[in-house]
């Protein structure tokens, strides 16, 4: 024997016509029928008044929703993440929420789910990671302690014009200090632009680079000629492990950030990057929410330093008397004397007048310096 098989609307429609015949009782039909009194004498009303179709079953979404975002906000969120496609629901709603305190924006997750249902995300690939290496990542540093130093890369405008930006920020607010095109990735035209950025902003303590030309060379303890020139002005070079760019990592996100927001795609010349470099350097510092900085941007936290420099050489603190406290040498000092006494300095950060850095250098046993990275 074959199960019959019955539909819920052919089951409502049965009932409803057995019901217009009154043949037999209500209560007696509903009980054949497996419903309640109420269920029948709804169907029965819904029939006579909207006829087979209102036997449909109707949605049960609430007329209206008290949690549901004001069309006034989703208008301007979705306005937000136009006008920045790449800022995400945190960013969005950091900046607005700066720009608007008074209003009671929607949690990160309802402004995500916007973006999805208007389809402005797009899924981001699922990379597999290597296990996290053992070099010395920056760590928590404080304002003006370290600044962070490199070339973007070079890429070409429309015209066919090669682009390097050099880019340097402070690494403790993510302050961008510099981001501009330089004539040639050399240790002049970075020494040029390091230069006006001690003047108008102060020195750090450290910089911090990787291992490439012109930040290192292959002179004594890896130091270039811009190195001596950086350690002459009071600052201490520090270079990150070979092959190891995490530990700068905090700078190298930032190119991401730069790559994405002025050279996707390049501009058409020179003097148009030029100018997106300006613009993305004071959106950037003044407007942007930095997540690592709790959603604020990194001119909320930046201060100039108070180490002052007045294009002169600066000084440092030596207990060495014969020699005069000119800078910090990393660890090495000349190999003698012009009268072949030898050097001893305890602090080994100086050394003597009579000497220059580009002559022969040796390695001060027991120096502690920290201005040669290993």
């Amino acid at each position: 024997m074959v199960w019959k098989e019955t539909h819920v609307m052919e089951e409502r429609m049965r009932f409803v016509l057995r019901a217009r015949e009154r043949s037999e009782g209500l209560s007696d039909l509903c009980r054949q029928f497996g419903i309640s009194r109420k269920t029948g004498y709804k169907w029965l009303g819904r029939y006579e008044a909207e006829g087979p179709s209102g036997l449909s079953d109707r949605s049960r979404m609430p007329l209206s929703n008290s949690r549901a975002v004001p069309l006034a906000q989703v208008d301007r969120l979705l306005w937000v993440r136009r006008r920045w496609p790449r800022w995400g629901p945190r960013k969005v709603r950091a900046w607005l929420m700066a720009q608007e305190p008074e209003t009671a924006w929607p949690a990160a997750s309802t402004i995500g789910e916007l973006f999805d249902r208007q389809g402005l995300t797009v899924p981001r690939r699922r990379r597999r990671r290597p296990a996290p290496g053992e070099g010395g990542p920056l760590g928590d540093v404080a304002l003006n302690d370290v600044w962070c130093i490199d070339f973007k890369g070079w890429f070409l405008t429309g015209d066919g014009t090669q682009v390097e930006p050099l880019t340097l920020s402070e690494a403790a607010s993510r302050y961008l200090l510099h981001c501009q095109a330089v004539g040639r990735p050399d240790g002049a035209h970075v020494w040029a632009a390091l230069k006006r950025c001690f003047l108008d902003y102060g020195r750090p303590h450290r910089l911090r680079s990787d291992n490439g030309p012109p930040f290192a060379g292959l002179g004594a303890g890896g130091l270039s000629r811009l190195a001596v020139k950086v350690i002459k002005a009071g600052v201490v070079p520090e270079r990150i492990a070979p092959g190891r760019p995490q530990q700068n990592g905090r700078h190298e996100r930032l190119h991401l950030t730069l790559k994405q927001e002025t050279a996707s795609p390049p501009a058409r010349s020179l003097r148009a990057q030029m100018e997106r470099f300006a613009a993305f350097q004071r959106h950037y510092n003044e407007e942007r929410p930095h997540e690592a900085l709790g959603q604020v941007p990194p001119a909320r936290l930046w201060r100039p330093s108070t180490r002052h420099w007045a294009r002169g050489i600066g000084t440092v603190s030596c207990a060495n008397p014969t020699t005069r406290p000119a800078a910090l040498c990393g660890g090495y000092a000349p190999a003698a004397r012009s009268n072949g006494a030898a050097v001893s300095c305890s602090s080994a950060k100086c050394w003597p007048a009579s000497w220059s850095p580009s002559r022969r250098w040796r390695r001060i046993p027991g120096c502690s310096s920290t201005a040669r990275s290993t």
